[in-house]
């Protein structure tokens, strides 16, 4: 699609599951439920939707889902169930577009579900970065957290997915909001983890918003709707405040990387509520 000189493309490297309990924190499973509906392990279906953006001639991918199955073992792959295809190089040859020609890999955060792809074994039981010719933009904060996990946050972080960006020296770390492309901007939310960043898109006079973690899926638009896995929950109820009644009012086009079904779409409020209207996206 087109958002002024902005071309987006949205790209899947397939879906997984998490626990629905840990998803929603302190909401009732009575009332979450409703809105998406769990497996007899308790887990709800995820997307894993990515963006591949062409602004400023050059080819920006935004997050890389969870990477090969080769990165996992069985216990792992069963647990998350795991479910290629679809996978994000085969999304993005559909978009004509080979490893080789992305020239920016950006990171809402360096969890293993948004950085899988970040890297991919080099053949010598190490692992190399995916995307050969492009930097690797990462908040620094996010940085700083990832490298040094608590206990708490290790298992969300993969050293495979992070650690050869400085290796090959392909990482860019940034401090605070920034314009990486005509007409796309990172912006830092806190809330989910220190670093974490959505996507701000402004461009021939329309607006949109790759909001990754900080509303995960369209499920998760109240604002008392947040995860267990949000460190800084009271930071992600703020920002999502802040920025759902932006999007409302200059009807930005929103993008769920979670969401099982509704990748993009429009945000209304009627009365209280804010309602989703579809929009098509490919």
């Amino acid at each position: 699609m087109k958002l002024g000189s902005v071309n987006i493309n949205i790209v899947s490297d397939g879906f997984f599951r998490l626990d629905g309990g840990a998803m929603f924190g302190i909401v009732p499973k009575a009332l979450w439920e409703k809105r998406i509906s769990a497996d007899e392990q308790n887990r709800i279906q995820m997307g894993l939707w990515c963006l591949a953006i062409q602004a400023g001639g050059k080819n920006i991918l935004i997050n890389t889902g969870v990477g090969p199955n080769e990165k996992y073992n069985k216990r792992f792959l069963e647990i998350y169930a795991i479910q290629h295809p679809p996978d994000l190089f085969s999304s993005l040859a559909a978009c004509d577009l080979k490893p080789e020609d992305i020239d920016m890999v950006v990171n809402t955060h360096l969890h293993f579900d948004h950085s899988g792809y970040n890297t991919v074994p080099d053949g010598n039981n190490k692992f190399k970065p995916a995307f050969p010719n492009a930097k690797y933009i990462v908040q620094k904060a996010e940085w700083e957290k990832a490298v040094a996990p608590t206990v708490r946050t290790r298992a969300s972080y993969r050293p495979e997915n992070i650690m050869p960006l400085k290796e090959y020296g392909v990482l860019e770390l940034i401090d605070g909001e920034k314009e990486i492309a005509p007409g796309v901007k990172v912006k830092p939310t806190g809330g989910h983890t220190r670093g974490h960043q959505v996507i701000l898109f402004s461009s021939g006079g329309k607006k949109g918003v790759f909001w990754s973690d900080l509303i995960p899926t369209t499920a998760h638009l109240d604002l008392p709707y947040a995860m267990s896995y949000d460190l800084y929950p009271e930071e992600t109820m703020e920002s999502k405040g802040f920025l759902i009644e932006q999007a409302v009012k200059e009807k930005w086009i929103c993008f769920w990387e979670h969401d099982p079904k509704i990748n993009c779409g429009y945000l209304e409020r009627k009365g209280d509520k804010i309602e989703v209207l579809p929009a098509e996206c490919k």
